[in-house]
């Protein structure tokens, strides 16, 4: 099944949307900016498509293992309480995952970041994590590259 390439209406066939860690040929890995979880990643696919079921079986595959190697390299860098993951699509029909660490100090944890907060941000905790996204986005880069070449 092929989707399209691009939708004019689309904001993630339009942008990046967000901090580009790395592009392959069929999907790319941002970084977004989310307040109070430096840890937040999306997988996005590259060509306009709303649903994974929109995907060949070979992509869908390719997808997954993209975010499972995502998973993976968080959970070995930060060593997060949680790592969630999420496909909605709600808001933006372009299938991406959201990749997130977890952690049990966060202000939602364990509710999801998308909840009401439980308990004020600890800005120093949250600085610790920032600090080595630079390194997790190199290892990221590096990890991806090697597979999807």
């Amino acid at each position: 099944m092929t989707a399209p390439a691009a939708d004019s209406g689309c904001v993630l066939c339009a942008q990046d949307g967000g901090a580009l860690v790395w592009r392959g040929e069929k999907l790319r890995l941002i970084r977004a900016a989310e307040e109070g979880f430096p840890a937040f990643y999306r997988v996005i696919w590259n060509a306009h498509a709303a649903e994974l079921s929109d995907l060949s079986d070979a992509d869908r595959n390719l997808c997954m293992q993209a975010v499972a190697v995502v998973e993976r390299a968080m959970r070995d860098a930060l060593a997060p309480a949680k790592i969630n993951l999420a496909a909605l699509g709600n808001m933006v029909p372009h299938l991406h995952w959201h990749v997130i660490a977890r952690h049990d100090w966060d202000s939602h944890f364990p509710a999801s970041v998308w909840a009401a907060p439980l308990r004020a941000r600890d800005a120093d905790r949250e600085a610790g994590v920032a600090a080595q996204l630079s390194m997790l986005d190199a290892q990221l880069a590096e990890r991806l590259s090697a597979i999807f070449r």
